[in-house]
C-alpha cells in the first residue's frame, strides 16, 4: 500500500496537518488499513525531503500544515496513470501457509483449508453487511458522500478478494483429493505383472514343443 501517494492525494485538496491526514485517510478507506501518527509524520518528512511537500505555516491551533508542491502533483499524476505492478506480487500469508503445510508431518492440510474457509466466508458476510450500510449512506447523499463512495469501492474490492479466496480454497481441496487418489493408484498401475505359476510355465513349454 502506498501511504505516500495516499497522503499526496489528500494534500492536493489543500494544506493539512499530520493527524488530520490520518483521520481523512482512514475515513476514505473505512479504516481498512489504519495508520498511526508516527507513520504519517515519517512519510511527510520523506516527502518533504524529496521536494514533494513543503511546510506551509500553522493553523489557528498551532498545527504545522503541509502543502503539496508541483513535484508532488507530478508524482501523484504519474501514480494515478501508471497501472499497479503485478509482476512482483506481495507475499500472501495464506498461500505461504498452504505451501508449507504440504507434506508437513504433523499437519492435516485439509483441516487448514477448512478452517480458513470458515473464516473467509465469515469475512465475506461481514463485508457484504458493511456494503449494504455504505450503499445506504451513498444513496442518502450525506455530507461525507465522497468518503462513502470511496469506502464502498474498497468494500467491493474486499468482497471480490474474499470470493476469489474461497474459490481458490475449494480448488486447493479438489486438487489435493485428485493428487491423493493418483498417488494411491500409482503403485498398482506400475507394478509388474505377476509371474505365471510353475504349472502354467510347463504347459506353455509343452505347447511350444508340440507346435
Amino acid at each position: 500500500m502506498s501511504i505516500r501517494h495516499g497522503l499526496l492525494a489528500l494534500l492536493e485538496r489543500g494544506p493539512r496537518y499530520g493527524s488530520q491526514l490520518r483521520t481523512e485517510f482512514e475515513s476514505r478507506t473505512g479504516s481498512t488499513w489504519p495508520l498511526n501518527v508516527g507513520q504519517v509524520y515519517t512519510t511527510l518528512n520523506r516527502l518533504e525531503r524529496d521536494g514533494m511537500v513543503a511546510q506551509g505555516g500553522e493553523d489557528e491551533a498551532g498545527h504545522t500544515l503541509y502543502a503539496i508542491t508541483d513535484s508532488g502533483r507530478a508524482e501523484l499524476r504519474t501514480w494515478f496513470e501508471k497501472p499497479v505492478d503485478r509482476t512482483s506480487p506481495a507475499r500472501d500469508e495464506l498461500a505461504i501457509k498452504l505451501a508449507m503445510a504440504v507434506g508437513a508431518p504433523s499437519v492435516d492440510i485439509r483441516d487448514v483449508i477448512q478452517s480458513q474457509r470458515r473464516h473467509t466466508v465469515q469475512a465475506m458476510q461481514d463485508y457484504t453487511r458493511l456494503k449494504a450500510q455504505a450503499l445506504l449512506a451513498v444513496e442518502g447523499g450525506g455530507s461525507l458522500e465522497r468518503d462513502d463512495v470511496a469506502w464502498l469501492l474498497v468494500l467491493e474490492q474486499l468482497i471480490f478478494q474474499t470470493e476469489a479466496e474461497a474459490r481458490w480454497l475449494d480448488h486447493c481441496e479438489s486438487r489435493l483429493i485428485r493428487l491423493s487418489a493418483t498417488a494411491r493408484s500409482a503403485p498398482d498401475a506400475e507394478a509388474p505383472a505377476p509371474a505365471p505359476a510353475p504349472a502354467a510355465r510347463s504347459g506353455a513349454r509343452a505347447a511350444r514343443t508340440r507346435s
